[in-house]
């Protein structure tokens, strides 16, 4: 059993935390560090997690073998070398870094310290994307022509003024940040590396955050993929890979529902009966965790690799030029 501690006890720690509390044998939470623990006490005492002082008490702790952050985004560098220094195994929240030449520095750190690194991009860990995965692998798509991917959710309206989250300079291209992120991720493993990209971003709703973001990548391999995403509607997420033998998507609102539509012989507008897998109760975030820990105890190594964790920041990057400078923007 891995003994982690938690760095960033908010919403979304907490949700890391809910999900391999009591469900798992492979990692578990026994300490946390967060700026204001007076707002998390109770709810550490009532999930028997060991609240200390700083992350400076975490660290020390011979006993903790690793750290999961969730922490703001310009934080991340430095907290991975502490962590990595310290010889605890590391896990991070998305984006990773905010620049590549950050995301190289704390991967170098992490190199010579040899600990694991992990990156939370839950969504690759839900097997209806892990059969989109296998379909686009073993070529049963034929040729990809495109993609595209749709994530929304109504977060934005209700972000709190004291949020660090408001912070354009935490949060740059609105909803890139928070939700494109995921999708950018998801088809840089699904179809190659990224040459260029276009962003357009907008404020629609949302009173203190640009809320609405649109981006278009064109992987290396011709491949175009694009992505919209808001902080203004309701909760959604799902993704299509457009082939010549048919669409590999996953159905709104969510993950669940893998459905598989071929081409249909008879004419341009033939339709045929779609192939629809179900994953229901499947909880990606206990994955994620659970593939970090069994990376962490010798099994096989985190999916996310260091050199797909960089050149992603890269894309990221150029993603939130592209949004200020209104052009396509070539990734470094």
């Amino acid at each position: 059993m891995v003994r982690a501690a938690i760095v960033g006890l908010g919403w979304w720690g907490k949700t890391i935390v809910e999900s391999v509390h009591g469900k798992s044998e492979k990692i578990s939470f026994v300490a946390a560090s967060t700026r204001t623990p007076a707002k998390v006490a109770d709810y550490c005492r009532e999930k028997g997690i060991d609240l200390r002082a700083g992350l400076d008490d975490v660290l020390r702790d011979p006993k903790i073998d690793a750290v999961v952050y969730t922490t703001p985004h310009s934080q991340h560098e430095e907290h991975i070398r502490l962590a990595a220094q310290a010889g605890k195994h590391v896990c991070v929240e998305k984006p990773f870094t905010l620049t590549a030449a950050s995301a190289r520095a704390a991967i170098d750190v992490v190199k010579k310290a040899g600990v694991v690194l992990a990156v939370d991009f839950q969504r690759r860990f839900h097997p209806s994307i892990a059969e989109i995965r296998r379909r686009v692998r073993d070529g049963s798509l034929g040729p990809i022509s495109f993609c595209v991917g749709e994530v929304s959710t109504p977060s934005g309206l209700a972000v709190s003024a004291q949020s660090w989250r408001v912070n354009p300079e935490e949060t740059p291209a609105g909803a890139m940040t928070g939700l494109g992120v995921h999708v950018m991720d998801g088809f840089i493993d699904l179809c190659g590396e990224v040459d260029e990209v276009y962003c357009i971003n907008a404020r629609r709703a949302a009173p203190l955050v640009d809320d609405t973001t649109v981006f278009t990548m064109k992987h290396r391999n011709g491949v175009i993929s694009t992505n919209y995403c808001t902080l203004a509607s309701a909760a959604s997420y799902c993704v299509a890979v457009f082939g010549k033998n048919g669409i590999a998507e996953t159905a709104r609102p969510g993950l669940d529902t893998f459905r598989f539509m071929p081409v249909a012989q008879g004419g341009p507008h033939a339709t045929a009966k779609p192939e629809v897998i179900e994953h229901k109760g499947v909880n990606p975030v206990k994955n994620v965790m659970e593939a970090f820990a069994a990376a962490i105890e010798g099994g096989p190594p985190f999916p996310v690799t260091h050199d797909q964790i960089v050149h992603g920041v890269a894309v990221f990057e150029a993603i939130v030029k592209s949004a200020r400078t209104g052009r396509p923007e070539k990734v470094a």
